[in-house]
């Protein structure tokens, strides 16, 4: 059994957060720990090769679903992931997993796969972050009715907007990156305390740094099995992001009603087709990004919960409760991320609709304040006012 994503439209394809991007993710943290082995002295380097040769004959796919199956046993992957593994290559099956304990491999390969998913939703918030600038430029000073509590209020700009928008998008992609390069090695043994490894070598913590080594991951001064914080903080990282993506769709859903007509989506083929109105073009793109903005925030509030009844030095639970919440909340800002910035980069505005729409609302409207400046201090303040086809981040 693999998820698919049948009902999750957007996530089709998507190989960073999927059940087999996880299985593979144990096996680089299985494979990682037998060469932080052989880095410190402890096991010749072709006993390394060999396990990671072992590892990648291993049929991904198939090794997932009987992985999955299988779990229900001991009540985690790494199990019967172990005797997979171990069973490819008996003659070095005493070195892996050596010292270690599941939670460690089950929370360092969750690492990785969280990793992977900061750093392309980090960059498809780029590209959404470029093309609201491209709007907050382009419209500038294109005078629009501004709505407070779903009412006309008074007259503002487009760019104004846009501004808002490239605002959250901005903030989103600068936190998501910065958790992902913070995400930590996960290390302690059975109960924190490093038995395990300490019966390995009179070093134990100069293996666990070669292990973050092998992975590129930053050691922490210590386990965190029971302390959450790394979780918490990628979950909350990934909710904002889906958080900054719906409040766009949620601008853009409102932009294309009938009567307002100020905005319509990208068209592709195919897309937003009604299986029973053919006249209608669906804003997609906006109603996948609100999904995600209302699924979101309960998935980070599961992680929360979960962190906070972490209990001893192993939770009996809470720890379980973590995985799918997680692993779906990055699923959630991967898709989200790169269906947000092809909705705004091919965002069409129809600025009759916007110039008739403010003068039926406001038909005294004088001036719109400050917003063409408003426009000019985020486009600084975000790094787009030099270049509007280049962030400064990525040149």
């Amino acid at each position: 059994m693999r998820d698919v994503g049948l009902l999750f439209p957007g996530a089709a394809g998507d190989d960073v957060t999927d059940d087999v991007a996880v299985l593979r993710a144990l096996l680089r943290a299985e494979v990682a720990w037998v060469r932080a082995q052989a880095t410190a002295g402890l096991v010749p380097g072709p006993v390394a090769d060999a396990v990671a040769a072992a590892a990648d004959g291993l049929d991904a796919e198939p090794l997932t679903a009987r992985v999955a199956a299988e779990a229900a046993a001991g009540g985690n992957p790494v199990i019967p992931l172990l005797a997979a593994l171990r069973g490819a290559v008996p003659e070095h099956a005493a070195v892996v997993h050596a010292g270690l304990t599941s939670q460690d491999v089950l929370d360092t390969a969750l690492v990785l796969v969280l990793r992977d998913a900061a750093a392309s939703a980090a960059a498809d918030l780029g590209r959404a972050c470029a093309a609201a600038a491209r709007l907050a430029r382009a419209h500038r000073d294109t005078p629009a009715a501004a709505r407070t509590l779903a009412q006309a209020a008074v007259p503002t700009t487009l760019g104004a907007r846009c501004a808002g928008w490239l605002s959250g998008l901005h903030a989103a992609r600068t936190f998501v990156t910065d958790v992902g390069d913070a995400l930590p090695l996960s290390y302690g043994g059975a109960a924190g305390e490093l038995s395990g490894v300490a019966r390995l070598t009179d070093d134990p913590f100069a293996l666990v740094d070669a292990w973050g080594a092998a992975l590129g991951l930053p050691v922490p001064p210590g386990p965190w099995h029971t302390v959450r914080t790394p979780v918490t903080r990628a979950s909350a990282a990934f909710a904002e992001a889906c958080a900054a993506l719906g409040h766009v769709a949620a601008d853009v859903l409102q932009g294309t009603r009938p009567g307002v007509g100020e905005l319509r989506e990208p068209a592709a083929p195919g897309r937003g087709v009604s299986s029973a109105m053919p006249h209608k073009r669906n804003p997609v793109l906006s109603v996948l990004l609100r999904r995600t903005a209302i699924a979101a925030p309960h998935l980070a509030a599961t992680v929360g919960s979960a962190a906070g009844h972490a209990v001893d030095e192993r939770p009996d639970g809470a720890w379980h409760a973590e995985w799918s919440a997680v692993r779906e909340l990055a699923r959630h800002a991967v898709v989200a991320a790169r269906l947000g910035a092809e909705l705004l980069e091919g965002l069409e505005v129809d600025t009759d609709a916007v110039a008739a729409n403010l003068r039926a609302a406001l038909p005294d409207a004088d001036g719109v304040g400050a917003a063409p400046a408003v426009v000019d201090r985020v486009l600084r303040a975000t790094g787009f006012a030099a270049d509007p086809g280049t962030h400064e981040g990525d040149a």
